[in-house]
């Protein structure tokens, strides 16, 4: 038995001459997302549609909860396209809802093809008279409706009742690629899930210093890869030894400027693995003011050390906006693992919050990095994540 499930997207509708490339992009990563389960995927008319055998069902309507572009989502009814078939099919599914625990109910009909006889308004009357008939525990509530029957005449009929909410967005590789700056914290993982609901491709990076992290701070950084890579279509992380140019800054650097200076070597190995993987920007979880090294000054510092763009998608959300976000899509509670990265360890007990932006660049210059960062990147440990539950 074969389940269909229609989408609708959002703003892939808006994009004028470009639709099309959407449309295409977020069909392939439809497609990339269930590799390994049988699934038909089509596109028409501003709909998309996806069938596949009804064991795989549950999987299927899972992963599509995760897929960019998808505003919402349904199991839905493909009838013939006649009243006496519509009628059918709303009152079985009507009977369903019933059976569920709904007690009124609201039918919303849309007619594309406008040769079909019966307008909107009068589909809606036809199948909510007949409802009524037939299932007498339902009445019409067309305010605040505990279900509604959706029926949609296109070239085909299809009929649909609850819609599961989708992420939105634009689908992933649509904005090119990026890379984020990945700690174990609770702001980056959100900083690359909301960068990658703009279309952005990602890989990360992670900065190990080991043995001064251990190796179950390493993991944690993993595992929230892991959790990310649905959502980003697969995620490379890169993991960066930085343990030798971390102790050369906290030995030759001045002692308030340390944090600043770690993060201007971070920031310089970022671009230097962009320009390796043909990546147009560098993601970071960065807000405003929340640490020492993200005040303004801080921010101008570190952001001159790169040619590419930063993007910075957290900078004007306080804790609690990124928390929330942080647990919806599932890294809040790995994150407060108590496993500290390498900021935490290495940062001076009075870290300065507003840099001289020439005095500072010209103190990491001092250090003579290149080389040494260099290395770090050439040893760098590559770590994919794929989407492990659907390819089983």
């Amino acid at each position: 038995m074969k389940t269909l499930f229609l989408i609708k997207i959002g703003e892939i509708s808006l994009k004028g001459g470009n639709r099309s490339f959407f449309e295409k992009k977020l069909k392939e990563n439809i497609k990339n997302r269930f590799r390994g389960i049988p699934v038909t995927v089509k596109n028409r008319r501003g709909r998309f549609y996806v069938e596949t055998e009804e064991q795989f069902a549950p999987l299927v309507q899972e992963g599509l909860s995760q897929v960019f572009g998808i505003v919402s989502f349904a199991r839905s009814f493909e009838v013939e396209k006649n009243m006496e078939s519509i009628r059918k099919v709303s009152c079985r599914l009507a009977g369903e809802a019933a059976r569920q625990g709904a007690g009124t109910f609201k039918v919303e009909a849309r007619r594309s093809d406008k040769n079909f006889p019966f307008n909107s308004m009068e589909i809606c009357r036809e199948i909510g008279h007949d409802v009524l008939e037939a299932i007498p525990a339902l009445s019409v509530d067309v305010h605040k409706p505990e279900w509604q029957l959706n029926i949609e005449i296109r070239d085909r009929v299809y009929l649909y009742g609850r819609q599961i909410k989708g992420p939105g967005g634009l689908p992933v590789s649509s904005a090119g690629r990026g890379i984020l700056l990945l700690s174990g914290g609770i702001d980056s993982p959100v900083a690359g899930y909301l960068m990658a609901k703009r279309g952005l491709k990602l890989d990360a990076v992670y900065f190990h210093t080991y043995p001064y992290t251990s190796d179950e701070a390493k993991q944690k950084v993993i595992d929230l890869s892991r959790i990310l890579a649905p959502y980003l279509a697969g995620l490379n992380l890169f993991i960066v030894p930085f343990t030798e140019p971390q102790l050369a800054i906290k030995k030759k650097g001045p002692e308030a400027e340390v944090t600043i200076l770690m993060r201007i070597a971070m920031m310089r190995i970022a671009q230097a693995l962009a320009h390796q993987r043909n990546a147009g920007a560098i993601v970071t979880g960065e807000a405003l003011s929340q640490v020492a090294s993200q005040t303004t000054e801080s921010i101008r510092v570190t952001g001159s050390f790169t040619d590419l763009p930063v993007f910075r998608p957290l900078i004007g959300m306080d804790k609690e906006e990124i928390i929330a976000i942080a647990r919806k899509i599932g890294t809040f509670e790995t994150s407060i693992l108590p496993h500290d990265d390498c900021c935490t360890l290495f940062a001076p007990k009075r870290p300065v919050t507003r840099p001289k932006y020439e005095a500072t660049r010209e103190h990491y210059k001092e250090l003579c990095l290149d080389e040494m960062l260099e290395k770090a990147l050439n040893d760098a440990e590559r770590v994919y994540s794929r989407v492990e539950n659907l390819e089983k």
